[in-house]
């Protein structure tokens, strides 16, 4: 063979290559429904919407608030009497009062040994009697004196000595009258009686204790009365003053209602805090000693309000969500004041047109489009028209949708 012949068949093999390629693509190209020859380079795809929330918006709710003042204190007795044992060196008999018992005046809360002071109140009547027959004799002697002496029977002199006798005798029955009277004080003074309505808060007396003067047997809490010491600021004070209600919160979640009595004229010079005096009802959960919390009622103010749920702490701040008409929200910091209930005071940042996200805003950024569901476009009207209250939407869960190829 010669290299002519041999080149030759070489260029025919390859043409034959050549043909069976183009024959594979044609059939390749028929199988996936267009033509090879037609076929261009795929485009670059459209960049998917990005994936928005579904939420429900509500507006500030304008509305009047209670103001309130909270302070803390303790619950002590109105007024406290102590109770003790005037005579000396008489021994405790009885005890008939015990701590938490509701006496009334007069009552007998106990009784001292009373044998030395009867004795002491029968000799004494005794000698009462022997000064009063004693006066009557010096009576009628300075009668008989008087009655002589025009006559010049008896001298001067001694007209003056039963004159001076009467005199003495009726001082010393006078001496013996205070005497006795003293006697019976002291009598008296062995039954220990309660000065005033009140409760008995705390009892020393003892049966077969020696009681001294001075000694206190029982302290009282005066006609029950309780009354709240709360501890208010220099600056809070001022707005402060007498009949002003008063709402106290026991330990155990109970509400008391009571009424500003007075307002101490001093401020502490360590703590910069005054005392406010509160009167308190009769209640069994209130009792003396205990700490307590309240708050001053100060009168109503207006408040723009919404719900806790629509308002979000970040980084230290406070923050709503704010949708526009094209449906994009804005991350808006607020300032904030009083809760009540599910809702909170906004002061500022929002108006009572402003649609605010009222939940789910926690998967929300700065800038998100959102797709609202509701009618918040009447709750708007209806609060820039009226300006009445209006409840809130209710919270719906946040449902992600995906807007094309995820």
């Amino acid at each position: 063979m010669t290299f002519s012949s041999f080149l030759t068949r070489r260029r025919g093999v390859a043409a034959a290559l050549a043909v069976l390629g183009a024959l594979a693509v044609a059939a390749w190209a028929s199988v996936d429904g267009e033509p090879a020859t037609a076929k261009a380079p795929a485009a670059e795809p459209a960049e998917s919407a990005r994936p928005s929330l579904a939420v429900e918006v509500t507006t500030p709710r304008p509305g009047s608030w209670a103001r309130t003042l909270n302070a803390n204190g303790s619950v002590a007795a109105w007024e406290e009497a102590a109770i003790g044992a005037e005579a000396a060196g008489l021994r405790v008999v009885e005890v008939r009062a015990q701590v938490g018992d509701v006496v009334r005046r007069g009552q007998v809360l106990a009784r001292l040994s009373a044998d030395t002071v009867r004795a002491a109140l029968g000799q004494t009547r005794a000698a009462l009697a022997e000064a009063q027959a004693t006066l009557a004799e010096a009576q009628a002697n300075a009668q008989r004196a008087r009655q002589l002496e025009s006559s010049g029977a008896i001298s001067a002199q001694q007209i003056n000595q039963y004159l001076t006798a009467e005199q003495t005798a009726r001082a010393r029955v006078q001496a013996q009258q205070a005497a006795l009277r003293s006697e019976e004080v002291r009598l008296s003074q062995t039954r220990i009686v309660a000065p005033h309505d009140g409760v008995i808060s705390g009892r020393q007396a003892a049966v077969g204790a020696i009681a001294q003067p001075g000694q206190e047997l029982f302290r009282m809490i005066r006609q029950g009365r309780l009354e709240w010491r709360a501890e208010v600021t220099e600056a809070e004070l001022a707005q402060l003053r007498p009949g002003l209600p008063a709402v106290l919160t026991t330990p155990e979640g109970g509400r008391v209602t009571g009424t500003v009595r007075s307002i101490a004229p001093t401020i502490d010079a360590q703590t910069r805090n005054g005392l406010v005096y509160v009167d308190l009802p009769a209640d069994p959960r209130v009792r003396a000693g205990m700490f307590a919390r309240g708050e001053f009622s100060l009168g109503e103010t207006p408040a723009l309000t919404l719900p806790q749920s629509a308002v979000l702490l970040r980084d230290g701040f406070h923050y709503v969500l704010q949708v526009d008409p094209k449906d994009r929200v804005s991350l808006n910091k607020v300032s904030t004041g009083r809760r009540l209930g599910d809702r909170i005071e906004v002061l500022g940042g929002v108006t009572p047109q402003s649609r605010i996200v009222a939940s789910g805003g926690s998967f929300l950024s700065d800038g998100d489009s959102v797709r609202v569901v509701g009618s918040p476009a009447g709750v708007t009207a209806a609060a820039a028209t009226t300006g009445a209250h209006h409840a809130p939407l209710p919270a719906a869960g946040a449902t992600k949708e995906s807007h094309g190829q995820l």
